[in-house]
């Protein structure tokens, strides 16, 4: 099932923007470099392995144009929220840090140090994890659930997961257009992971991180749905955050705080009783699913891991 919505509205000229989806194509493979500072990167020897990984399936060729944004807002589509239940993120988070700060100062040293991951494995798996279209989205979670998820075998959990999105969406696009805050690549010419979706990722706000929010409320159903996963799962749901990061398109405190709008998010849906009842059919699905499908591929979940083991937070 894929995401078909409008695209995300651009928010004041010089601000910043949107976490829309963006595209993915191939990168040639690099040279593993170790960026300076406290965040240091220790490969564990992957760079001989993306040629494999373009073989596997991990890096996803082709492009997701702001036309095609899983991240946008289908009005024609009805999510489980009402008015009345929907979260807002701007009275529960905490604005995004302001220029000469400390945590600003954080932030800048997290975009700046990971800049030096282009051509890694660690850049291929963010480049892929870029990708929230349905099956993308759902493969993801594969190593971490120790079996292959698609939407063509796990119907119930695709339909879950796409009406959970359209849910959260409007929380966070009414989040980024009140602060408006520039990604980090805006006003600079460093590289992010999805160069050809930079003209439109310019054009609304870095605050809150919607991939994560959505990365994060993914892996909180699946470790709900699959509790004795539920470690390996929420290991890679932080990992899917940290990808936002390692892609140049987000600052760390957009990341951390989309975690905390997806936990929100996620609480709030178990309230609505077509939730509940669509997780209870998720979850007997996957229980059928799961002796019968096939193992993730273990080049693809070595590199997940050693992502997990180098945190750029």
């Amino acid at each position: 099932m894929t995401l078909h919505m409008d695209a995300i509205p651009p928010v004041s000229a010089g601000s910043s923007q949107a976490d829309g989806n963006v595209a993915l194509s191939v990168r040639s493979p690099g040279v593993t470099t170790r960026p300076a500072g406290r965040r240091g990167w220790q490969g564990i020897g992957l760079r001989p392995l993306l040629p494999a990984l373009v073989a596997c399936g991990l890096l996803t060729a082709g492009l997701c144009h702001a036309a095609d944004d899983p991240l946008s807002d289908p009005a024609q589509e009805k999510g489980y929220f009402t008015p009345a239940t929907q979260p807002d993120a701007t009275r529960f988070l905490p604005p995004p840090p302001q220029p000469g700060t400390a945590r600003q100062a954080t932030d800048d040293h997290a975009f700046t140090s990971t800049r030096a991951l282009v051509g890694t494995p660690r850049w291929a798996l963010a480049t892929s994890d870029a990708d929230l279209h349905q099956d993308p989205l759902l493969h993801a979670f594969s190593c971490a659930a120790g079996f292959v998820i698609d939407s063509a075998h796990a119907p119930h959990l695709a339909a879950l997961v796409h009406k959970m999105d359209v849910s959260e969406i409007p929380d966070m696009k009414s989040s980024k257009a009140y602060w408006h805050r520039p990604r980090p690549f805006v006003g600079n010419s460093q590289p992010i992971c999805t160069e050809a979706d930079r003209a439109h990722l310019a054009t609304s706000g870095a605050y809150p991180s919607g991939h994560t929010m959505l990365g994060w409320s993914t892996a909180l159903i699946l470790a709900e749905l699959l509790p004795d996963r539920a470690t390996a799962i929420m290991q890679r749901g932080r990992v899917f955050g940290e990808s936002r990061i390692v892609c140049g398109v987000h600052w760390e405190s957009d990341v951390q705080e989309g975690y905390l709008m997806g936990a929100t998010e996620i609480a709030a849906l178990h309230g609505n009783a077509d939730f509940r009842a669509d997780m209870d059919a998720a979850r007997s699905e996957l229980a059928a699913l799961r002796p019968t499908a096939p193992k993730p591929d273990q080049r693809s979940c070595a590199v997940e891991a050693d992502a997990a083991a180098h945190s750029p937070l």
